[in-house]
């Protein structure tokens, strides 16, 4: 069974095609990469399987259970909805904290509201995921006062706390200074190698994607026009337009 199944997936918004029938499918525990240039509809695919924004057509399914229709092909009802939401969390380029909650107040807040822990068992948990994350010492100051790094390392530990089956990654590091993002890349590094979370990232990171998956599918106006292992894909592309975007951003 796979974790993520898009099955003939098309999004347009008016006469813009953003997907053209995608198939894609990744395993459970599978660490996959979406590159491609802007614009190519990389970022969509995570949105769509985060119920974010809904397909024109097609379907998606999530360990085998469409996050759009019921058994007898009806909408999903929105209860029904957020139940297979919470199998996936989601990082986003943006911090998207709240500046007026601590950071282990940004922590708790999901676990107590969604999941109806206690407020002991959830800063216990948040205690763990800011170790993971290096920020520890951190967990009293307001995002005003860390850094873009690490306010978006904060980001991952809040979208891990809820314990999802799948994280979505959304170019996470486009709005950091080189060092920063490093801290941050580092961080899913850490999640990838000693996590069975399944991973569906979106960067231009092009060592970090080659370091990190297991997989990279490649993206151009809106379909995958190669994927395979990372060493195949930027080593030996088949396709041309897959080797001009590599030569151009690996390049830049």
């Amino acid at each position: 069974m796979w974790a993520i199944d898009f099955q003939k997936v098309s999004k347009a918004f008016g006469a813009h095609r953003v997907l053209i029938d995608l198939d894609l499918q990744v395993r459970s525990g599978e660490k996959v990469t979406l590159i491609g240039p802007s614009g190519s509809g990389k970022t969509t695919v995570l949105r769509l399987a985060m119920t974010l924004a809904k397909p024109t057509s097609g379907d998606i399914r999530l360990f085998g259970e469409s996050i759009l229709f019921d058994a007898s092909g009806q909408p999903l009802a929105t209860s029904q909805e957020a139940r297979i939401r919470r199998r996936c969390g989601m990082v986003f380029q943006q911090f998207n904290l709240f500046p007026h909650l601590t950071v282990l107040q940004n922590l708790v807040l999901a676990p107590t509201t969604v999941l109806g822990h206690s407020r002991e068992q959830a800063e216990r948990s948040a205690l763990v995921y800011l170790r993971m994350v290096g920020l520890e010492s951190k967990m009293q100051a307001y995002p005003a006062q860390l850094s873009g790094g690490q306010q978006q390392r904060i980001a991952i530990a809040r979208a891990l706390i809820l314990k999802p089956e799948i994280l979505l990654l959304d170019e996470i590091t486009s709005a950091l200074d080189p060092e920063l993002a490093g801290e941050v890349l580092d961080v899913v590094r850490s999640v990838a190698n000693e996590t069975k979370v399944t991973l569906l990232i979106v960067t231009h990171e092009m060592r970090f994607a080659r370091e990190v998956s297991d997989r990279i599918a490649v993206f151009d106006a809106g379909r995958i026009i190669e994927q395979g292992p990372p060493d195949k894909i930027f080593t030996s592309p088949e396709s041309a337009r897959t080797r001009a975007f590599l030569q151009r951003v690996l390049n830049h």
